[in-house]
């Protein structure tokens, strides 16, 4: 009787081991057909100091499937995205965005450093085939040029885009696209394994273009300014001591 019932044991044990690869290869093979037909686009908006990224997330697949989405910007120097602006108006998007360190927004463009971003799409149910991202980025200010330039470049690369679902744990099997770790949620409380999109053609960065000072001019307007705030002050000390009011 020992025997048999450990004969039924070790039987169901197999068949549940069975069903479960085949449910994990199913839900890896959904995952390789979102990873083969989606695309990402990047465009930017308005002009000056104060711009904004507009990505756009295609996904393509016909099979509606509960996959996580999530775009990585890897930003310059010479930008900055301000969390304060973000937070107001966290209610006008379905989106949300973590940020891996903190923002100084007063710091010049050769002080900063160079940050990243995760973009978390907030939406409910199945993902829709279609996520349009708006991303306010600021121009920092830039050093003075010495060689006569009025105007600097800060390229902006496209996001990286990331898709993961729970129930694929396969992850090898989905080359030639690779496997990173990044940030599960908006919380940052955990990190899981994403699959990240090797896009078929490479993408020309978008370039901001930023006015920069003519260092070439520092010493006469200084020389000028000092000038002209002499002769104020002495005009002043003159007509003060011609009229006796001190």
């Amino acid at each position: 009787m020992y025997f048999i019932l450990l004969f039924v044991f070790s039987c169901l044990s197999t068949c549940h081991c069975l069903v479960e690869k085949d449910e994990n290869q199913d839900h890896c093979d959904v995952l390789k057909q979102w990873l083969q037909s989606s695309s990402v686009s990047v465009e930017l908006s308005k002009k000056g100091f104060h711009r904004e990224v507009i990505t756009t997330v295609e996904l393509k697949s016909d099979v509606l499937s509960d996959v996580r989405v999530l775009l990585v910007h890897r930003w310059p120097r010479g930008v900055y995205i301000d969390p304060y602006q973000l937070a107001s108006l966290s209610d006008q998007h379905d989106w949300k965005i973590l940020l891996d360190s903190t923002i100084d927004l007063e710091l010049p463009a050769h002080k900063a450093s160079e940050f990243v971003t995760y973009v978390y799409p907030s939406h409910i149910g199945p993902t829709p085939r279609s996520l349009k991202v708006t991303i306010p980025v600021h121009g920092r200010y830039h050093e003075p040029s010495f060689v006569g330039e009025t105007v600097t470049s800060v390229d902006i690369e496209a996001p990286e885009l990331l898709l993961r679902t729970v129930k694929c744990t396969q992850l090898n099997t989905l080359q030639p696209h690779t496997v990173v770790d990044a940030p599960c949620t908006v919380s940052n409380s955990s990190t899981c394994q994403w699959v990240k999109i090797q896009h078929q053609q490479e993408f020309s960065p978008l370039s901001f273009q930023f006015p920069v000072g003519d260092a070439s001019l520092l010493a006469p307007v200084c020389g000028g300014t000092l000038l002209v705030t002499m002769t104020c002050c002495a005009a002043l000390s003159r007509y003060m001591w011609k009229h006796r009011i001190i």
